[in-house]
């Protein structure tokens, strides 16, 4: 059986979960109040931060969801995106309009990839 590795969990969620060749990330929100640019950085710097931290990388995802509080910053969160996603390497995607959990978050990204 696979065993299931939890990585910087606290009582409500963990940001890593690993499960056989399958890694989750929780949603990742950029700086609260920063442009729907900055904010889209802020999350995918995050991604590339905590695949590395169990040794995968952007080129290894397999599926995006990208709630955006607002659906008028479909392109701007899009040229930051393509900017970002390695030439080849585009993953699954899902991108929908959703209250977020602060007012002030206008992106959030939940990630899964393969390890590497």
């Amino acid at each position: 059986m696979t065993d299931i590795i939890r990585h910087d969990t606290n009582t409500r969620m963990s940001q890593i979960v690993e499960y056989g060749p399958t890694i989750y990330l929780a949603g990742q929100v950029g700086t609260a109040g920063a442009s729907v640019a900055q904010q889209t950085q802020d999350c995918l710097d995050k991604v590339d931060a905590l695949l590395a931290q169990v040794g995968s990388d952007r080129s290894r995802i397999l599926q995006t969801t990208i709630w955006l509080a607002d659906m008028a910053d479909f392109a701007e969160m899009n040229a930051v995106w393509d900017a970002w996603v390695p030439e080849g390497h585009a993953p699954a995607r899902a991108c929908g309009e959703s209250k977020l959990a602060t007012p002030e978050y206008l992106v959030e990204v939940i990630v899964v990839a393969a390890k590497a």
